[in-house]
């Protein structure tokens, strides 16, 4: 008759170190069993507790000692940016550590002064700024605009704090069009058309008819053409009618409308751009000043 296995009950409660498993009797080759998962380097949760994120963080700061600080997209999910977590936690420490990365975890090597750092739910991370500058850097520029647009819709920041507390250079420069867009693929459609060079267009703009009664909000828009642009969801489907409704509506008060998917921005990104340069009246990037385009495209995509 088989043996069930032991499960002390502390350890079902959160995630759980390799100390404080052997402190409940639970030896390590024990931990090999099915009753146990493996999170991170001398990091297990009991297999019957529903993942947890924020246990996980926890039982990763238990640890690590008092100088680590939760950083970049780790610290961006935890400051209330809708980015999800995923296997590796980030965090930062200083040169001299001997912190290396593990199973887990991935290790920066920074120095982050004290006031860049924040408590959340009990957790040390950098602050909503600091994790904004260092994403700046560190990620692909679009990627990193997405995470400002979002630190800016959800209210955490604005775009006039962004460009004073901006640190570095690209962060300056997306910080001048970091708006408030709904959506991440929102934000990389806009980013596809002013690194294209066509002008950078308004962000969820209020729409009226000619006699001023509201009709609808556009994802972008050019006001100076009546041409709005949609990002098609995958909710869109679910919610047909009522965009077919809303596109009628538009389009009876005399706005023109593209819509667009994931699949055109990340497919097809030339032929996004050919239809609303067509849309907009315009030959070619050539034919437009340095204004007109909302800048020069700094980064690639």
């Amino acid at each position: 008759m088989a043996r069930h296995p032991r499960i002390p009950s502390e350890l079902t409660k959160r995630p759980f170190t390799l100390e404080e498993a052997l402190r409940a009797g639970v030896t390590k080759s024990m931990l090999k069993g099915r009753s146990w998962l493996r999170l991170g380097s001398k990091l297990y949760r009991w297999s019957g507790t529903t993942e947890d994120h924020w246990r996980l963080l926890a039982a990763w700061q238990r640890r690590l000692p008092a100088y680590a600080v939760f950083s970049g997209a780790t610290a961006a999910w935890m400051l209330g940016l809708d980015f999800s977590p995923h296997d590796q936690v980030e965090i930062a420490v200083p040169s001299r550590s001997g912190i290396r990365r593990q199973h887990g975890l991935s290790v920066r090597r920074a120095e982050i002064s004290a006031e860049d750092i924040v408590a959340v739910r009990g957790l040390r991370a950098t602050s909503l700024e600091r994790t904004l500058s260092d994403v700046c850097l560190s990620w692909p520029a679009v990627e990193a605009l997405v995470a400002l647009d979002m630190a800016v819709t959800r209210g955490l920041t604005d775009a006039t704090t962004l460009r004073r507390c901006a640190g570095t250079r690209r962060m300056r420069k997306l910080a001048m069009i970091a708006a408030p867009a709904e959506s991440p693929m929102e934000t990389r459609l806009r980013w596809l058309l002013i690194q294209s060079g066509l002008p950078r267009p308004e962000v969820q703009a209020d729409l009226r008819d000619r006699d001023g009664r509201f009709v609808g909000r556009a994802d972008l828009y050019y006001p100076h053409v009546r041409l709005v642009l949609e990002y098609d969801g995958t909710n869109h489907r679910a919610r047909l009618i009522e965009d077919n409704r809303r596109q009628n509506l538009l389009l009876s008060a005399g706005f023109r409308l593209l819509r667009f998917t994931a699949a055109d921005i990340y497919d097809r990104p030339d032929i996004v751009v050919a239809q609303v340069r067509t849309a907009l009246g315009l030959r070619s990037s050539a034919s437009l000043s340095g204004a007109e385009r909302g800048g020069p495209a700094w980064f690639g995509s």
